[in-house]
């Protein structure tokens, strides 16, 4: 776990066991790195991974609050966020994630992931599918498609973090991704996967992730259970917006 994984779990405790209440101020974040001996920037690296979780929020030139809302038991639904961190593992950071791989394969890519990868129809694609579980609850079934010539991909790394792996293994760093989230009628993968009915409604975040350098590397399908999940987007207004 890095240490600003570390910070945010020990400040979701302090929300949760009563040190402050809902609608409370935060300490400031030069407050917090003297607290935790450490850096501002991994302080804010924490606060935002909190900001993501919807359990705090910030206010310009006011400071970081508890937000209202917030509810430790809240946390038992798997939210979907917009803006959540790239990778299940980073997003439900502190909390215990799995994977159950259902296949691991490789083939030529289709002329919709060369051009969503930008590789060339002879550059050999890895096929993955596998169940995601937190907290030993099924949280997303995922379809991905990553170029061959990233790194090599074993099943072993399949059921730990693939991205961990990429950053730590193969030095990749990544910088972001396209979101497009929509719902679909669930397939008979998703009852497999899911224990979903057939036809049931299933959540679906579409995404393209990118390296620093601006190349894509993987194209994937995440599907999520219509009972545990729902998405959030946190809107600021910004000053002119309101006139």
């Amino acid at each position: 776990m890095y240490k600003y994984q570390n910070i945010s779990k020990q400040l979701r405790n302090k929300f949760t066991d009563g040190t402050y209440q809902p609608g409370d101020l935060v300490p400031d974040q030069e407050s917090l790195a003297k607290e935790f001996d450490t850096t501002r920037m991994t302080v804010r690296k924490a606060i935002q991974s909190l900001i993501v979780e919807g359990v705090v929020y910030t206010k310009r030139g006011a400071g970081t609050f508890l937000r209202k809302d917030y509810q430790a038991e809240s946390r038992n639904i798997l939210d979907s966020s917009v803006d959540r961190p790239i990778g299940t593992t980073l997003t439900y950071a502190g909390r215990k994630v799995t994977s159950k791989v259902l296949s691991l394969d490789a083939r030529l890519p289709t002329e919709d992931e060369q051009n969503a990868l930008i590789i060339g129809p002879n550059e050999p694609v890895y096929v993955i599918r596998r169940v995601r579980y937190v907290d030993s609850k099924v949280y997303s079934y995922e379809h991905t498609i990553m170029p061959t010539k990233i790194t090599t991909i074993t099943k072993k790394i399949l059921e730990g973090s693939i991205y961990k792996h990429l950053a730590d293994e193969a030095h990749i760093h990544i910088a972001g991704s396209h979101r497009r989230i929509h719902a679909i009628k669930a397939t008979q993968d998703d009852v497999d996967a899911l224990s979903a009915e057939l036809d049931d409604p299933v959540l679906v975040i579409d995404q393209v992730s990118y390296t620093e350098e601006g190349e894509p590397f993987e194209k994937s399908e995440e599907h999520f259970p219509y009972a545990t999940s729902s998405v959030i987007a946190d809107v600021e207004l910004r000053e002119h917006d309101n006139h």
